[in-house]
């Protein structure tokens, strides 16, 4: 029997061509390498399960290609979790004194750098400044303000950014097929807008649901296992909430509610539903809706339906649902008050209007 290899581990990148959602930082790096341009200290930020390490390890082994060595020997990692010590740090320096035997750099990689002591940082310090020419450090850190400026000021520094929904999909996709699995474009788009930016989290997902579904994946099945709210359903409610339809929206809430799907889950997806609703409403920032295209065109009737006001007044009753669930003791009747409300949006917004009717005919007479 084989040994099971995780997803993260099994498709981590080789080569710059390989990392996902980065393009800035690779190019970059290439560039670099290409030009004979190596600095001495490298900083690389963001969010964890992105690519930093992945790039650090990939760099490292691309500077000393072509100088007739193998450069896994050249490249050492520490964990600045776990050696976050002076004497650790002292360590290090002793070690990076000494010359690599073959090729011609030594390339040291810290990951999560920012758990280094403020002793361990200033010892740190000047071999940063004046390293051997043989050595190159590379500093991981998901915590970029933890880093201490006299650091920051030594390093040239990439940020890293959150990879997106679609590039997150559309590289699960690629791995389904190798995998030869039997899935849609709605089911990796759930995983990735769970993963939150992270692609070793939407990797770490991917392999969960693979053990409940096996080969033959169903988004709806999907969409159970993680509570993820379908964009179909804010669609949905939406509609009743434009007819005023108190009932069937708190009909379909509590079928969700029924299923498993928390009062948080459902109005962070009302909430980005609203939000895309404002989108919608103007043609340049219609294409800021991270949605398939047949939900664009659902969305984009529906905007017509409600004003601005309307679905203004709709995100801020959700916003402030939101800051209120954490406390509440009922929190079920807290979505259930905001969903009644949210039908009201067009009475509230008549009433309104009669209101500031009411003002002018008073101040004519």
């Amino acid at each position: 029997m084989s040994q099971y290899l995780v997803s993260a581990r099994k498709y981590r990148p080789d080569s710059f061509s390989d990392v996902v959602g980065q393009k800035h930082i690779t190019q970059s790096l290439e560039s670099a390498i290409q030009t004979n341009q190596i600095a001495h200290a490298y900083l690389f930020c963001g969010p964890r399960g992105i690519g930093k390490t992945s790039c650090a390890r990939i760099f490292a082994g691309l500077v000393n290609t072509g100088s007739n060595s193998n450069s896994i020997y050249n490249i050492f990692e520490l964990d600045g979790a776990s050696n976050n010590k002076v004497e650790d740090i002292r360590n290090l320096i002793e070690q990076v004194k000494i010359p690599p035997q073959t090729g011609r750099y030594k390339v040291y990689i810290i990951d999560e750098v920012h758990m280094l002591s403020t002793a361990a940082f200033n010892a740190f310090l000047k071999t940063l400044e004046e390293p051997p020419k043989h050595s190159i450090f590379v500093l991981a850190t998901t915590e970029k303000q933890k880093i201490i400026p006299t650091i920051l000021s030594r390093c040239q520094i990439f940020d890293f950014k959150p990879i997106t929904v679609h590039d997150i999909a559309e590289h699960l996709k690629k791995i389904a097929n190798k995998e030869g699995i039997d899935t849609d474009d709605k089911s990796t788009r759930i995983i990735a807008e769970k993963a939150d930016g992270s692609l070793r989290d939407a990797l770490s997902i991917f392999d969960r649901i693979r053990i409940k579904c096996n080969e033959k994946w169903n988004h709806q099945e999907i969409s159970k296992i993680l509570l993820a709210v379908d964009s179909n359903f804010a669609i949905e409610i939406t509609n009743y909430f434009a007819k005023n339809n108190i009932p069937a929206s708190l009909l379909a809430v509590n079928k969700l509610l029924n299923d498993g799907f928390s009062p948080q889950n459902i109005i962070e997806t009302l909430i980005n539903h609203f939000r895309n609703l404002v989108m919608a409403k103007d043609v340049k920032t219609s294409k800021l809706i991270l949605e398939e295209v047949e939900l664009i065109e659902e969305i984009t009737k529906q905007a017509e339906q409600l004003s601005h006001i309307q679905i203004i007044d709709g995100l801020n009753c959700l916003h402030e649902s939101t800051k209120n669930l954490k406390h509440s003791i009922n929190q079920q009747f807290l979505l259930e008050l905001c969903i009644m409300q949210l039908c009201s949006l067009k009475e509230n917004t008549s009433s309104k209007k009669k209101f500031r009717l009411t003002r002018q005919k008073l101040k004519i007479h």
